[in-house]
């Protein structure tokens, strides 16, 4: 029986990011603190795909926790890596492939020190597991199928092509989805996907929509200890699905409103 899991999502582990990405970044000293709490929790930690494997055939540790990256930072190579792996943490790295700093003419991301291609290959052997956060980082629940369907499997082929082997993960920008879009991403062929939620993931969780927790340059290791233990989170149910499609018009209208039309 699967109980709650934790599955924590940071995006930058840096103490100096740009002014736009602060309030998504940690200090690697903060992040250290967090995964302390991680390690002493007593939890199995896992990369996602190894969640999904044990969801799927019954073989899931009593307490697993799980540790994301999005986007593809270059911090996190040089600042996130050595502490997940002084305290032996496996972790999987949701890279958007536009972003990466051989790339970036695609990108539509604001510059920052992204990887490059070349470093995914060495992330792998290091055991992160690399999954897809799409190739230009856009709302996939407002875009037309098509563009979708390009975004998610560009990211795929990109990222395959530099690390050498399939890609089964994926990661919803923004954690934005809906049922036509989770479609096209199990189409691409990735047997799991994460959203945000900032909920508990649990059984309830479809493989291609898990939950999880984002944390904030203001999210205290007390904070992250209440997660690991279970708690200070909520578990998502159906009724959910409601106030998300309520969100999705809103940020649809905006969407317009920029692009000069006034529904």
């Amino acid at each position: 029986m699967i109980s709650t899991v934790p599955i924590l999502l940071y995006h930058a582990v840096s103490d100096d990011p740009p002014d736009w990405i602060a309030p998504f970044t940690v200090s690697p000293a903060t992040f250290a603190d967090h995964l302390d709490v991680v390690a002493a929790s007593g939890r199995v930690p896992l990369t996602v795909s190894q969640y999904a494997d044990g969801r799927r055939d019954g073989t899931l540790p009593e307490r697993p926790v799980l540790i994301t990256v999005d986007d593809g930072f270059a911090d996190f190579a040089i600042n996130a890596l050595p502490i997940l792996a002084e305290r032996n943490l496996p972790s999987t790295l949701y890279v958007t492939t536009g972003a990466l700093a051989d790339r970036r003419p695609d990108s539509v991301l604001p510059a920052a020190a992204m990887l490059q291609s070349a470093d995914l290959p060495l992330l792998a052997a290091a055991g992160v597991e690399i999954g897809a956060h799409s190739h230009t980082h856009r709302q996939l629940d407002l875009l037309p199928e098509d563009a979708v369907a390009e975004e998610v499997s560009l990211s795929r082929d990109v990222l395959a092509d530099a690390v050498g082997h399939h890609i089964r993960s994926f990661a919803y920008p923004h954690g934005y989805w809906r049922a036509r879009v989770r479609r096209l991403v199990a189409d691409a062929g990735f047997d799991s996907a994460c959203g945000v939620a900032e909920a508990l993931s649990s059984a309830r969780d479809h493989p291609l929509a898990l939950s999880r927790l984002m944390v904030r340059a203001d999210t205290s290791a007390s904070t992250v200890a209440a997660w690991v233990s279970g708690s200070g989170a909520r578990v998502l149910t159906s009724r959910r699905r409601v106030p998300a499609f309520g969100w999705r018009q809103y940020r649809r209208a905006r969407q317009l409103r920029s692009a000069g039309f006034h529904p």
